[in-house]
């Protein structure tokens, strides 16, 4: 390990402070080189006239963010120069993304595909690595009174944005092209980058052991050492399961079974919806200061497991622009509460010795239970149609509250006064 990162001496009130906006900056940072590298970068191609099979080919490069966690005890086991164990890593991942935006923005889709293709794939995995730094720091600097809050910070800045790098982006791209784009994107990383430079980092537990081997085996063997390892396993994989459900065919939902135009679904269920899911996220964060997370999870997933009513009450006949405005708002609202929980619940179950890559693990278990649950939405809905479809995904918050009851008293070292968090 090298040298610890600087003590910053700063009164409580104000370190927590320091720490939360620097959260929300970091999400910010986090989150905008992700449709850098998918949906602005397949629109660049799209308008450059290549063809259908080239940009499916093109989004393979988001696999990173699948596979993150096989690097992630890189990020545990050794410490950059300049800033500290976590931050370190934040700022030289940040330089490179800008770089590699830089570079794409003097390229053309139609005369330098395989120098895109290469950097996108760059592009993607410092954004990754960025991700896995950003999520350890949150779990190892956040106090747990304040893990609900800081999730909803960086959520709402994550989501802020991709509206910035997939939409600003595209009205930028349609003004002045899209190698200025690319530049105006880089210049916003500086959002993120200040968010690392003001971050205060507290010294933590850090793992001793200086083998590698050690480093990606430790994790996962402390963390099935614990009681009930598995059920926590399950819970993470179905929490958010029947949102998922839902929320996977909402826009085809509402276009062809719905019949609602391209315009209000593309306001209503995209910017109105982003807005609702923040709010809700904010909302959550705010009640988890107040409430046990134990009890959040309970009430937000129960809410969230409600949330497609909404959508259901379409599917039998509720028509109307208040019908999609009021489903729109209730399953993005709802999916923001349970989002808060469920980010706050990830940082919890981190040793902070190892949180870079189990953090990492959760995330991909999650990201795995989303990519899944495609396939099989499209099914329900194509066989049975779409009051079934959204019966089942009301069907699937059950299982996450029956984890929640058999998980029981094992919330107890998560308590606000236990050393352990």
């Amino acid at each position: 390990m090298t040298d610890a990162p600087p003590r910053i001496d700063v009164p409580a009130g104000a370190q927590r402070t320091r720490t939360l906006s620097a959260i929300t900056l970091l999400g910010f940072g986090s989150g905008l080189p992700v449709a850098l590298s998918f949906s602005t970068l397949e629109a660049w191609c799209a308008v450059s006239g290549l063809s259908l099979k080239t940009i499916g080919a093109i989004k393979l490069v988001a696999l990173a963010y699948v596979f993150k966690f096989l690097w992630a005890p890189l990020i545990d086991r050794f410490s950059l120069p300049v800033l500290g164990r976590r931050r370190g890593w934040m700022l030289w991942t940040q330089l490179g993304i800008v770089v590699a935006l830089v570079l794409i923005a003097g390229l053309s889709p139609q005369t330098s595909l395989p120098a895109i293709a290469v950097l996108a794939v760059v592009l993607a995995t410092l954004s990754a690595t960025q991700d896995i730094a950003v999520d350890a720091y949150r779990a190892d600097q956040l106090l747990p009174q304040d893990r609900g809050l800081g999730a909803a910070l960086g959520v709402g800045g994550y989501r802020i944005a991709m509206v910035v790098s997939g939409g600003f982006a595209l009205i930028l791209a349609g003004s002045y092209g899209f190698r200025f784009a690319y530049l105006a994107m880089a210049a916003f990383m500086a959002i993120g980058i200040v968010g690392t430079l003001i971050a205060p980092e507290r010294r933590v537990a850090e793992e001793s052991a200086h083998s590698l081997v050690k480093a990606y085996v430790e994790p996962l063997r402390e963390f099935l050492a614990r009681t009930k390892a598995l059920h926590w396993l399950a819970l993470i994989l179905v929490y958010k399961l029947g949102n998922a459900f839902a929320l996977s065919l909402s826009s085809t939902f509402l276009l062809r079974g719905a019949g609602y135009a391209l315009s209000d679904v593309g306001w209503v269920n995209k910017v109105f919806g982003l807005a609702a899911t923040v709010v809700g996220a904010f909302a959550g964060g705010l009640l988890l200061e107040r409430w046990s997370l134990r009890r959040a999870l309970w009430i937000f997933g129960v809410l969230q497991g409600l949330g497609a009513l909404g959508f259901f009450a379409i599917a039998l006949g509720w028509q109307g622009y208040p019908a999609l405005v009021t489903a729109v708002a209730a399953e993005n609202f709802t999916s923001g509460l349970g989002t808060g929980a469920f980010v706050a619940l990830l940082m919890a179950l981190c040793d902070k010795r190892f949180s870079a890559t189990q953090y990492a693990l959760f995330s991909a278990l999650d990201s795995a239970a989303r990519i899944f649950v495609g396939p099989l939405a499209g099914w329900v809905a194509a066989d049975y149609g779409w009051v079934v479809y959204f019966a089942v995904s009301l069907a699937c918050a059950v299982p996450g509250l029956l984890l929640l009851l058999a998980l029981g008293g094992q919330f107890a070292r998560f308590d606000v006064k236990s050393s352990t968090t």
